[in-house]
């Protein structure tokens, strides 16, 4: 019951459904995606990853307001047609090298509200039609060199609010038609005295809120800025203490000095700046020791010289995972759970000393893995379940000075592999199970001439050299007797595996799995076997699983004595080899030579003790090598003209102890064995009575008569529906898109699934198997069950019927089912159960009604006391309705609050009544339909499902805003529109929002119309982006009087007086006479900028 009860158990759980996806001419669309034309709209989806599938012609790909932490090179793989990228609001902290190389029409391209720490060189080189690029609001720390090259055309580039501290020399060097740059809310304390020169183009460049050195290094940037006063306004400096707080612009020259000798300004390395958050870096060394961490932290520092990855979780290490770091000299990759290694991965690291990676689950070294590896020193291994090193593993390690392989999984190792070792001191290879065999001497040899070896190998196999030191043990003992020779001769190449499958035995080439209750072939199987046996086993199907492919050196296989039913086609593939297939006391009842494909070069085919009935020219068909071919105890009854011959290398047949009907059909089989001479004994008639008994080729030509009841032919039945896959009784059709029961399912089916097609009732042909006892046909388009379509299933114990379009329980619906223990109906549209459904349910333990529209009334009481009886429902299921009883739990709520108050709801009603809501229109005639729940008949002139479509659509004027109606048969609604330029949908009722992607600059607001829109400016700007500032001391505009100076600001304008005038404006003339010195009483006349005294006579 594992496919049912795992259905069950996920009852509670929500399921989430396909968006509705338009069609796309190249390719399809990614799940829960939107298609509309070329754009891909798959924003808002709680997105892990990039979808796969994005259409090869898209041409706007929005991903923002995801959950993507990575963007890999394959992702935007073949996408050459893309112009507009939205990646904003993930927590995308690496980008690949490389991600980006197919976007070569790629325009316009969002990265902000991000995790970005590091930006890889040359990530923009193939995107050289980017025009704006925004990386603003990201974890930034440095800007390399070649960071943009290549998006030479980019007119709009946002840095702002990062943690950027460094800007190499030059990295803005290729940008030369760049218009607005952002670099503010950063932690930049220096700039490079060219970062600005080739931007002839700049018009909006923004640095305030950074951590500006006035040095005399950064003397160039005021007089650059004095240059250009309306960009970089409000640039501050913050050091020195002097200086805090002062204009950049506004800085003498003669300020901006240096402490100590004048030199060259100080460089800086942006990746000596960024750091992976999970790690610690310094001196050189990052520590990524006990983080769990699942993967190789990408863009690491480029100069580092040691990495500690040890304990964390890491099982791959990828291409090139380490080729960017060149200094790299220690390496450790200890106690994870490494299974793959790319043959690449340590490519180009020539001067690593030190590659530890002991402690994981290796079982392979790639070939060529360390080949670049040139001034290795110390390599680890050991603790691993390495089964087979290739003979040139490690070359080129000619400064290898220390090499364990301690505790592995070696049985042997082959001659040569250490003889690229010049410089090797130490040797461990203990705790292996080495055979030791002629293939091995070598070792001995080596290890008595060079005593590196300080763990203490010893032998493991063969018994008379067990536990013994190999360094110790005499040439002449390593010898390989009989079949051995296969297991070790070909290891240099890594050509078999040598570890025996659990409860097998291995005895030179042999392999024995007899006797050990196995029910399927075993799935790993040494390469060096040539005889299987599988005998005394209780295997019941033989499945195609490619097993044969593996063994190259197979001749025998012993299946005889197991339950053998059924042989899939394929499962001998790879198996040309095999000389001998013994099938003895089996349980075959059907033989077809598709069974036996692969078996090119079999020479006996042993099928004694079967069950088999007939032989026809189909059974043997490829089996051109059999010498001998044993039918011995068998039904058969009847031969076909011709069924033997395709075996054209025959020597041998048995065909004693069968059931054969010698009637006309089988006249030609005496001539034939008497003609062939190579049967085995004499087969006898058992039929007709008459010639019982006697042998086959002594009956005469006329005694082979037919009474005209005699079967001619046998024919076989598909094993297996080619949509579905079986297993004994077990038949699997699920998620295949099927819409109604596939043909050929085997009569004796206990468990069918059918669950994630598209099936829109019970299929009327489930009624014939009588075995059933779990069906699955969850996940449907199913909405009705007619009375008594279980009735014929009495064995069956667990039904799931969830997550369809149920509306209506009919009473007889489950009549029969005395065996049912399971019963789900959850996630459907069912609002009513009818009293007594449940009636012949009397060994139900679970009912599950969750997610339906429960309406519980008093019709319904009766399941709330059915279920607290017996707790069959878990507590999920809910009321809906009445308001009284909304949301409340059928399993806990009172009986006595079941009632019936007042009407019940039409849409309630008509769920097993749908003609009752009326849905035929415009006059139309509705009557019930077990699958569409209802049809209606339309009168002359209307279509459709409800009669709602006027043959002419066009008449009712449908296209909205000016839009022109075409009639369209194709259309399900008869018609189309030709929308207006504005103006989209079926029905032109779309006036899309042209704000979406607008160029609205400066914090303006966008205000959509018709194709357009128009940008509202904030005060002090002004043009149709609100791209230009408005220059407010103008003449015309000039507000500063009294020959005042008027200085432009980002907000308004600043006007510096005249002495003697005060005020915003300089309006006030101020009043000199305030405090004045006139003596003797003389009057103090005002003046601009002073005052004179009016002196009395006298003075």
């Amino acid at each position: 019951l594992s496919g049912g009860r795992s259905a069950f158990l996920c009852l509670g759980t929500i399921l989430s459904f396909w968006s509705s996806v338009s069609w796309m001419p190249v390719g399809g669309c990614p799940h829960k995606c939107t298609c509309i034309a070329s754009n891909v709209d798959c924003h808002g989806l709680g997105l892990k990853t990039v979808p796969r599938d994005i259409p090869r012609n898209a041409e706007r790909l929005d991903l923002e307001k995801n959950n993507i932490t990575r963007i890999t090179k394959t992702d935007f793989t073949g996408l050459k047609n893309l112009r507009v990228l939205h990646l904003e609001e993930n927590q995308i902290s690496v980008i690949e090298r490389g991600a980006f190389q197919d976007l070569k029409q790629l325009e316009r391209l969002r990265l902000n509200k991000n995790k970005l720490q590091v930006l890889p060189e040359l990530l923009f080189q193939n995107t050289q039609k980017l025009t704006r690029l925004d990386l603003s609001e990201n974890q930034i720390k440095g800007i390399p060199r070649k960071a943009f090259r290549g998006i030479i055309d980019v007119k709009n580039l946002q840095l702002d609010n990062n943690q950027i501290s460094c800007i190499e020399d030059g990295a803005f060097r290729a940008l030369r038609d760049l218009e607005i740059l952002t670099l503010n809310n950063n932690n930049i304390t220096r700039i490079p005295v060219t970062s600005f020169n080739h931007m002839p183009k700049i018009r909006t460049l923004r640095l305030h809120s950074n951590f500006l050195h006035c040095d005399c290094h950064l003397a160039w940037l005021s007089d650059w800025l004095r240059q250009r006063r309306t960009i970089g306004q409000f640039t501050f400096c913050l050091a020195p203490v002097g200086l805090r707080g002062f204009l950049v612009a506004e800085v003498q020259k003669k300020d901006f000095v240096c402490s100590g000798p004048q030199s060259e300004p100080p460089s800086c390395s942006a990746s000596s700046v960024s750091c992976p958050s999970a790690c610690t870096c310094s001196n050189n060394v990052v520590d990524c020791r006990g983080r769990g961490l699942t993967e190789i932290p990408a863009n690491l520092p480029e100069d580092i010289w040691e990495i500690r990855l040890e304990q964390n979780l890491i099982k791959i290490i990828p291409p090139g995972a380490f080729a960017q770091y060149k200094k790299l000299k220690r390496i450790d990759i200890s106690k994870n759970q490494i299974t793959d290694i790319a043959p690449d991965a340590f490519k180009g690291l020539k001067s690593l000393i030190s590659l530890v990676l002991y402690g994981n689950k290796i079982t392979e070294i790639p070939q060529g893995l360390f080949d670049d590896l040139v001034s290795l020193q110390l390599l680890l291994l050991n603790a691993n379940k390495i089964n087979c090193l290739r003979v040139n593993t490690f070359q080129g390690l000619h400064n290898l000075k220390l090499l364990s392989l301690y505790d592995n999984k070696l049985q042997t190792i082959s001659k040569g592999l250490f003889a690229p070792l010049r410089s090797i001191q130490t040797l461990h290879l203990a705790q292996n199970p080495f055979v030791c065999d002629c293939h091995l001497k070598w070792l001995a040899d080596y290890l008595q001439d060079n005593p590196i070896e300080t763990s203490g190998a010893r032998c493991s196999n063969p018994r008379r050299l067990a536990n013994k030191r190999i360094s110790q043990i005499k040439s002449k003992k390593f010898r390989c007797s009989g079949s051995e020779d296969y297991r070790s001769k070909f290891t240099g190449k890594c050509f078999m595996d040598l570890v025996c499958p659990e409860k097998c035995r291995c005895e030179g080439t042999v392999v024995d799995c007899s006797n050990q209750k196995l029910t399927r072939l075993p799935t790993h199987l040494p390469e060096y076997t040539t005889d299987l046996r599988l005998n005394d086993n209780d295997i019941s199907v033989l499945e195609a699983v490619g097993l044969f492919k593996k063994l190259p050196n197979l001749r025998k296989i012993n299946l005889s004595n197991n339950k053998i039913k059924e042989i899939r086609e394929g499962a001998f593939d790879g198996a040309a080899g095999v000389q001998e297939l013994i099938l003895t006391e089996n349980q075959l009842e059907a033989v077809h030579g598709r069974m036996f494909r692969g078996l090119t070069g079999l020479k006996t085919l042993m099928l004694r003790s079967n069950s088999i009935s007939c032989i026809n020219n189909d059974t043997f068909a490829g089996l051109s090598s059999v010498r001998l071919l044993s039918l011995y105890d068998n039904h058969i009854s009847t031969i076909t003209p011709g069924a033997f011959s395709t075996l054209v290398s025959l020597s041998t047949i048995n065909l004693l102890a069968n059931s054969f009907n010698c009637n006309c059909h089988l006249a030609w089989l005496g001539k034939w064995l008497r003609k062939k001479r190579i049967v085995s004994g004499n087969p006898r008639c058992l039929k007709p009575f008459f010639l019982k008994d006697i042998p086959i080729q002594d009956v005469d030509v006329q005694d082979f008569t037919c009474d005209g009841n005699d079967e001619s032919s046998c024919l076989l039945s598909p094993p297996c529906p080619s949509q579905c896959t079986c297993v004994d009784s077990v038949v699997r059709c699920s998620n295949k898109g099927l819409r109604m029961l596939p043909k050929g399912i085997p009569k004796d089916v206990t468990e069918l699934y059918l669950e994630g097609n598209h099936l829109p009732a019970v299929p009327k042909g489930l009624s014939a198997f009588r075995h059933l006892t779990l069906i699955d046909l969850s996940n449907n388009s199913i909405s009705v069950l007619a009375n008594h379509t279980f009735s014929n299933m009495t064995q069956l114990s667990t039904l799931i019927l969830s997550y369809n379009r149920l509306r209506c329980i009919p009473v007889h619906a489950f009549t029969g089912l005395r065996s049912l223990r399971v019963l789900t109906l959850h996630g459907n549209d069912i609002s009513s159960v009818p009293e007594g459904s449940f009636n012949d349910l009397v060994s139900l333990s679970h009912l599950a009604l969750g997610t339906n529209p429960l309406h519980c009334d008093c019709h319904l009481r009766w399941l709330s006391e059915w279920v607290k009886a017996g707790y069959k429902e878990p507590g999920i299921a809910r009321c809906r309705g009445p308001e009284a009883m909304a949301d409340r739990l059928l399993l806990t709520t009172p009986t006595h609050h079941f009632q019936c108050k007042e009407p019940v709801d039409l849409s309630v009603v008509s769920k097993c009544n749908p003609c009752l809501s009326s849905p035929c229109k415009n006059n139309g005639t509705c009557s019930s339909d077990p699958v569409e729940l209802y049809q209606c008949t339309c009168p002359f002139g209307f279509k459709g499902r409800d009669c709602s479509v006027p043959i002419n659509s066009c008449i009712q004027n449908p296209c909205q805003n000016g839009g022109t109606c075409h009639l369209t048969e194709a259309n399900k609604d008869g018609f189309s529109c030709s929308c207006p330029l504005g103006y989209e949908g079926e029905r032109c009722e779309i006036n899309p929002d042209d704000c979406e992607d607008n160029d609205c600059e400066n914090n303006s607001t966008c205000v959509d119309g018709i194709n357009n829109y128009v940008c509202l400016c904030p005060p002090n700007y002004t043009g149709e982006l609100c791209d230009e500032v408005i220059n407010h001391c103008v003449p015309d505009l000039n507000p500063c009087q009294h020959e005042s100076k008027c200085v432009p600001l980002d907000k308004g304008t600043r006007c510096e007086c005249l002495p003697g005038y005060s005020g915003k404006h300089c309006e006030v003339d101020d009043d000199d006479c305030v405090g004045h010195k006139c003596r003797h009483g003389a009057a103090c006349v005002d003046a601009v900028n002073g005052y004179t005294c009016v002196c009395p006579q006298g003075f």
